[in-house]
């Protein structure tokens, strides 16, 4: 079916935004991935910066619409988020992704895919297996629990870690912040 899909090379500008950088957690499932991104992006609105969210879930119902849960699709999911992050980026958006994304391998192609033109923030975030389950919205643990399961490979060494049984949300959007204000990509916040 593809043998027939053949890719043309467009003139592309060789112009990048200033500015831009992706912002990208994981975690495991019911870690607090989007409840802490979704803290941190009307912020960053306030800021000024023009704000894009790449959520699993969204992705999953337009992007990656039809892929499974194998490894294979997986990688593909988190390579189309890492590729529509690296152009988002590329234009001077502070792309926030909250993505499972359990493959350290996948996770540093998103990685090089976004460093090509800006920044990439890495933010695991931390829960027990048994705090995630207890949270689970998705079904995923009972699924886990009755045999069908998959590895999530901790990051080696993101930029920041945020324990989600420790902090609270507010807390963990706040450190996010003073991260990325000490990378130099959002302005430190004046108290008024």
């Amino acid at each position: 079916m593809t043998d027939n899909i053949h890719s043309h090379d467009h003139p592309e500008s060789d112009h990048v935004r200033e500015g831009g950088f992706t912002l990208w957690f994981t975690g495991l499932s019911g870690s607090g991935k989007s409840t802490v991104a979704h803290l941190v992006g009307p912020e960053l609105d306030r800021r000024g910066l023009i704000v894009e969210y790449l959520d699993g879930d969204s992705v999953r119902r337009h992007l990656s619409k039809g892929l499974g849960f194998s490894k294979e699709d997986r990688d593909t999911n988190i390579e189309r988020i890492g590729w529509v992050a690296s152009r988002l980026t590329r234009l001077g958006g502070a792309v926030i992704c909250a993505v499972i994304s359990p493959y350290e391998e996948t996770r540093a192609k998103a990685r090089a895919l976004v460093e090509e033109f800006g920044p990439f923030v890495e933010v695991f975030v931390r829960a027990s297996v048994a705090e995630c389950a207890r949270r689970d919205v998705n079904g995923l643990y009972a699924k886990a629990f009755a045999g069908v399961d998959d590895p999530y490979e901790e990051p080696s060494s993101p930029e920041l870690v945020l324990d989600t049984e420790a902090t609270e949300p507010e807390e963990a959007a706040a450190l996010v912040l003073a991260k990325l204000e000490e990378l130099g990509l959002v302005a430190t916040e004046v108290a008024a």
